[in-house]
């Protein structure tokens, strides 16, 4: 979604549009194929969920900890896709959803993990 202000006159006489970027993203969670019990295609879907949470990982990880070296956003498609929204001058939120049932208490651990 792209977010438009209106034109405004600049101080330098020129005609200046505010352009902004909103990007949703549903990271869907880690998939434990032992919990979910997942086979075939959902299998595979998992499997994809989880290298993408782990690239955007090791991005957001090379970027607190950057000073000019590389950040790998050609790691996944999901990466690549929030590489204007991740680095340079941007505002960033996260929402980790998590719950309270004992069941889902490993992965509660590791969503508050991932999302600090």
């Amino acid at each position: 979604m792209c977010i438009r202000d209106r034109a405004q006159t600049g101080a330098d006489g020129e005609t200046h549009i505010r352009q902004g970027k909103l990007n949703l993203v549903d990271l869907a969670g880690s998939e434990r194929q032992s919990k979910t019990e997942a086979t075939g295609d959902r299998f595979k879907e998992g499997i994809n969920i989880n290298q993408s949470l782990t690239a955007l990982g090791n991005v957001i990880s090379a970027l607190v900890e950057s000073k000019g070296g590389h950040i790998p956003y050609r790691d996944s498609k999901l990466t690549k896709m929030l590489m204007d929204s991740l680095g340079g001058n941007t505002k960033t939120l996260m929402i980790a959803n998590i719950g309270p049932a004992d069941y889902n208490f490993d992965e509660t651990i590791s969503t508050l993990r991932w999302a600090n």
